[in-house]
């Protein structure tokens, strides 16, 4: 099963912050965070592995709540480098 991702879309001033949530009904084993800029491949961004893990990738910030079964992605105080589509994928149990 897909994990489910909101907002659908977010249009960011430079210097804004958004918040992406990936969240599952079964219970998420690994979630793997993608960023895909137009018309390129998409870039692996990072994986987090059990619950309460964060990560961060230049002001990019990944979460793990393991109980809640989401995943967040922070964009912090965004830039033009970081336009594109981001998502998400899940390895559920």
């Amino acid at each position: 099963q897909k994990p489910v991702q909101g907002p659908q879309a977010v249009i960011l001033q430079e210097g804004e912050d958004a918040i992406i949530n990936c969240n599952s009904s079964k219970a998420l084993y690994s979630v793997h965070w993608y960023r895909q800029k137009h018309g390129e491949v998409p870039d692996f961004l990072m994986i987090l592995l059990k619950g309460g893990e964060q990560k961060s990738h230049d002001k990019i910030v990944a979460t793990f709540n393991e109980k809640k079964q989401q995943s967040s992605l922070y964009l912090m105080a965004s830039q033009l480098s970081y336009s594109g589509t981001y998502f998400c994928g899940a390895e559920t149990q």
